[in-house]
C-alpha cells in the first residue's frame, strides 16, 4: 500500500482583507475622534472545500485563472498557511520550488546562504557540508560565492537559490510555474535538474498556467475556481473542461467590448 502524503478534508481559508491593527485617515476620524462604530474588518475566502489526497507515486497538477487559489493552495501545503477549517494532513519531506529568492541574508555571503538554506530545508550540518561544494559547482557563481549576496545581480541570485532548492532529495516536491533561471545555457541546466528532481520525488503537486507541460507531467489534475474544486480528473477529461471554459468566457468577453 502506497504511502499518503496529502489529505485535505473540506479545507477552507479566510484572509482578513486588512489587519486589525492597521488604521486609516478615515477610520481614525470616524470611529475614534466620532466614536461611530467601527465596520467589521471585510474577509476574502481564498480556499472553500477543498477536499482530496495524494499517495506516492502520484503527480498533481493545479490549473485555473489567474486568482482561482492555485498558488494560495500550494503555500497551504508548504505549510505557509494554516487552514482556517477544515483537515489538512502532510506526511514526509517537503521540497518547495516558489518564492526561492525570499529568505536570504544579504550580508552574508553566497557559501553561507548556502548553510542557512540547507538547515531551513531541515538538512543536517553534515549533509549541508557533504552537499556544499555541488551546489557552489551547479551556481556557476566561483568567486562571487565569497561575496556578500547584497551585490548579486538578480540573475545570479535566481541561480544560488535554484541551485540550493534543487539539492535536497523531497518525498513531497511543491512547484510553482516553471523557473527562468538566467541565461539560455544555464536555464537548460536547470530544465534538466527539475526533471531529475521530479522523477526522484515520491510524489509532486505542480501549478502552471502552461496546460501541455501539465497534460504530459501529471495523471491527475485540479481545475480550481474561485477556491473551489470546479474538476478533479484525468488530465485529458480536466484541461478539456478548462479549455472550453476560457474559450467560452473570452467569446463573452470578445461579445461585450463589440457591443
Amino acid at each position: 500500500m502506497s504511502i499518503r502524503r496529502i489529505f485535505l478534508d473540506d479545507v477552507h481559508l479566510t484572509f482578513q482583507a486588512r489587519t486589525r491593527g492597521s488604521i486609516s485617515l478615515k477610520d481614525f476620524v470616524m470611529h475614534k475622534l466620532l466614536r461611530r462604530p467601527a465596520p467589521p474588518i471585510p474577509t476574502v475566502q481564498a480556499l472553500r472545500g477543498i477536499s482530496f489526497e495524494l499517495h506516492d507515486g502520484e503527480r498533481l497538477g493545479i490549473i485555473g485563472h489567474n486568482g482561482a487559489g492555485k498558488s494560495t493552495l500550494l503555500r497551504l501545503l508548504a505549510g505557509v498557511y494554516k487552514p482556517t477549517r477544515g483537515r489538512c494532513e502532510i506526511h514526509g519531506r517537503i521540497s518547495s520550488l516558489f518564492e526561492l529568492q525570499l529568505g536570504f541574508e544579504s550580508d552574508a555571503t553566497g557559501r553561507e546562504n548556502i548553510r542557512y538554506r540547507g538547515y531551513l530545508q531541515r538538512e543536517t550540518p553534515k549533509s549541508i557540508e557533504a552537499k556544499l561544494e555541488s551546489i557552489a559547482a551547479f551556481t556557476e557563481l566561483g568567486p562571487a560565492l565569497d561575496m556578500p549576496i547584497r551585490y548579486y545581480s538578480s540573475g545570479m541570485l535566481v541561480r544560488l537559490a535554484f541551485s540550493i532548492a534543487t539539492s535536497v532529495d523531497p518525498e513531497l516536491l511543491l512547484i510553482d510555474e516553471v523557473l527562468a533561471a538566467g541565461d539560455m545555457a544555464f536555464l537548460e541546466k536547470a530544465r534538466r535538474r527539475m526533471r531529475e528532481l521530479m522523477d526522484r520525488a515520491r510524489a509532486m503537486v505542480v501549478v502552471s498556467h502552461d496546460l501541455s507541460a501539465i497534460g504530459k507531467m501529471c495523471d491527475r489534475v485540479i481545475w480550481l475556481h474561485q477556491g473551489e474544486i470546479r474538476k478533479m480528473g484525468t488530465p485529458t477529461e480536466t484541461i478539456s473542461a478548462y479549455s472550453r471554459y476560457m474559450k467560452e468566457l473570452a467569446q463573452q468577453q470578445a461579445m461585450i467590448e463589440a457591443a
